[in-house]
């Protein structure tokens, strides 16, 4: 049974930038919220350390700017970036007023922290629960005004005819109904796609669902070979440890107790989160791993208790549920965790998602970990993801309110609807001798080996041919729950479905870029090329991958390189 739903905008997703979304729209529209997860299970919540603001003096929003483009490798577009750290100050005052609790001084102003690769003290935080506390309000604030929610309902289909945006077709996970969603706009606001990774921080639900959906409607994903890889995961799970233990004093040592990233950057701890990364994958290469396995330690022994306990409680509950681990007297094992998605779906600043030739697609909006501004240019600043989604979430409601009042609501052919669910009917019915998990293991330690931290060309070209044949294997899978009501063997067939298509994009774009900069780095081409300071855009048509390439826009910061 197929259920039909009119609203004036929908958004996909339910994370920080979703529901930044929808409170903006809900002031004059009807809104919903549909998210494959409960909102408050959103990966935002997995953001610890902060959220970047330049709030007052010797800072500003010229600083942040520098230190975002420079840690981006210079390929941030700056107009964006500008607009970014212009509207920080103003964001996170409007969430205060919304009601996030942050963290007090000892003036009981708003208390900031220095991350990685900063220049001042610019991280707001709430403890190190900052992802949680501004989720949970920002939820409240949507709720208060009206936002509709539909939870545990799966996106399958964006339905685009002659680039205009009619609406999207969903899976209600809980019955196995087809809901058909009529609008004028559409926002998606799915997160990233880290978890195609073995070791990872995101949740289990990050499968890139709306970049694996536009590309297969022909939509480019733009710099998807830059993944960034936090240094900090909790060995063996990948669970985050954030940012904020090393701004407070935490340090990384190997096997021989040695402070060692003293021998690759004089920011030590502090240094960009992809200089980190490399360095510690470089100590665990080199025999340097505690007990010569594949991690290192973390040690926050020598921060003050005090400290510890109130302003990281939850990087020491961590410690100590998932690791066994006390970090006031012991040091935690860590090593680098895929955590960030920079590439995504292409958009301008006004969040509209753009064609390969840089056309807007009609009613069609992308914001947060999905979207490419491209602030984060080749390696994310710490504290910038949260500031990210809450101003372009604000911004993407904005245009799409503007937007909304110029068209008519638009109405899902048939066809689409025919399409979804003779697709669902047909995996339902699958009786092959593949299982889906089993892929999705091959896939995860496919792209840890040979598109991770260190990639060369024989190994990207081995995974290309792989995943061709992984995605030939998805074809034979038995899905032996045949029926509707929360079948989960579905689920995961559509996210690995998903998974193919974000890996496959991210291995053709990785090999297209030959140079090293930032998150992406090649053994056989180890420098920046000035040819290559450009944007990556991968594409699929009738299922041959293209890539090709267009400018980053520079404004006033010169690049190095």
């Amino acid at each position: 049974m197929v259920q039909k739903r009119d609203y004036d905008s929908i958004i996909i997703g339910g994370g920080t930038a979703g529901l930044r979304a929808s409170i903006e729209l809900a002031k004059t529209c009807k809104v919903a919220v549909v998210s494959k997860l409960h909102p408050l299970r959103s990966n935002s919540v997995a953001a610890q350390g902060g959220i970047n603001a330049a709030l007052r003096s010797p800072d500003s929003w010229q600083k942040h700017m520098e230190d975002t483009v420079k840690a981006g490798a210079y390929l941030s577009d700056q107009d964006a970036v500008e607009f970014l750290t212009k509207n920080a100050r103003k964001a996170v005052i409007e969430l205060e007023h919304f009601g996030v609790l942050f963290s007090r001084d000892e003036k009981k102003k708003i208390a900031q922290r220095r991350m990685g690769a900063q220049s001042e003290e610019r991280s707001c935080y709430a403890a190190d629960k900052t992802g949680q506390t501004l989720l949970n309000t920002l939820f409240e604030q949507a709720l208060k005004r009206g936002v509709e929610f539909y939870d545990e309902m799966f996106a399958t289909k964006i339905v685009l005819e002659d680039n205009v945006c009619k609406g999207a077709v969903c899976l209600d996970i809980r019955t196995g109904e087809t809901y058909v969603f009529n609008t004028k706009s559409v926002l998606l606001a799915t997160g990233g796609y880290a978890r195609i990774f073995g070791t990872s921080s995101n949740s289990y639900a990050n499968t890139g669902d709306s970049q694996a959906m536009l590309f297969r409607e022909g939509i480019a994903l733009q710099d998807m070979e830059f993944i960034q890889f936090h240094p900090t995961g909790l060995y063996p799970s990948g669970i985050l440890i954030g940012e904020a233990a090393r701004g407070h004093g935490g340090i990384l040592i190997n096997n021989r107790s040695e402070r060692f990233m003293q021998r690759y950057d004089d920011r030590m701890e502090l240094a960009t989160r992809d200089i980190l990364s490399k360095a510690m994958q470089k100590e665990i290469r080199s025999g340097r791993g505690i007990n010569q396995n594949d991690y290192l330690y973390l040690d926050l022994t020598k921060i003050d208790k005090d400290i510890l306990d109130k302003k990281l409680p939850q990087v020491v509950r961590l410690a100590k549920d998932f690791a066994g681990v006390d970090a006031h007297s012991q040091p935690i094992p860590v090593r680098p965790t895929a955590h960030y998605s920079m590439g995504g779906i292409p958009t301008d600043n006004k969040t509209r998602v753009l064609t390969r030739d840089d056309q807007p697609v009609k009613g069609l909006y992308a914001a947060g970990e999905c979207a490419c501004l491209s602030i984060h240019g080749a390696n994310r600043l710490g504290g910038n993801s949260l500031l990210e989604t809450v101003v372009f979430g604000k911004q993407a409601g904005k245009e799409m309110l503007t937007y909304n009042l110029s068209v008519n609501r638009r109405q899902v052919g048939d066809e689409s609807i025919k399409e979804v669910l003779v697709e669902l009917e047909r995996i339902r019915k699958s009786s092959g001798n593949e299982r889906a998990s089993e892929i999705r293991t091959e896939l995860n330690e496919l792209m840890d080996k040979k598109a991770g931290i260190f990639r060369d060309q024989r190994g990207l070209y081995e995974a290309r041919d792989k995943i061709r044949d992984l995605k030939q294997r998805l074809t034979r899978v038995n899905i032996m729950d045949k029926g509707k009501i929360f079948n989960t063997e579905i689920i995961e067939y559509l996210e690995l479905k998903n998974m193919l298509e974000v890996a496959q994009a991210i291995v053709y774009s990785a090999l297209a870029r030959k140079e090293s900069r930032g998150a992406h780095t090649r053994t056989d081409f180890p420098n920046k090329k000035k040819e290559y300071l450009v944007h990556s855009l991968v594409y699929s048509q009738r299922g041959n991958v293209s890539v090709k390439f267009k400018n980053v826009v520079m404004k006033n910061i010169k690049p190095e390189t």
